[in-house]
């Protein structure tokens, strides 16, 4: 596997070996699902992990995009995902969902 162009990181709310946060609650987990599918649809080169809380459960579900460093809040459903996506494939942010 070529290294990816993009790495979004999806927030699961583990602290430990529990999820206690927003996100997983938030339905992060279907997030991951849709994210891939899309990836694989647009033919973008990039790679889906998630991760363990993030410390942003108030803005939950939250994402991040590097090597861009993009901090995403309140991505709670599929239209979320596919506005940052579309904004990936733009080459700029979907400001409306940044963290700030």
């Amino acid at each position: 596997m070529d290294k990816p162009d993009h790495h979004i990181l999806v927030c699961m709310s583990f602290r430990g070996l529990e999820p206690k946060g927003t996100c997983i609650r938030k339905g992060a987990p279907d997030l991951v699902a849709h994210l891939d599918a899309e990836i694989a649809a647009r033919g973008l080169n990039a790679f889906v992990s998630t991760t363990g809380c993030l410390q942003f459960c108030d803005k939950g579900p939250v994402l991040v995009v590097y090597p861009q460093g993009h901090w995403y809040g309140g991505v709670d459903d599929e239209d979320a995902v596919d506005a940052i996506l579309d904004a990936l494939e733009a080459g700029e942010p979907c400001t409306e969902l940044l963290l700030t």
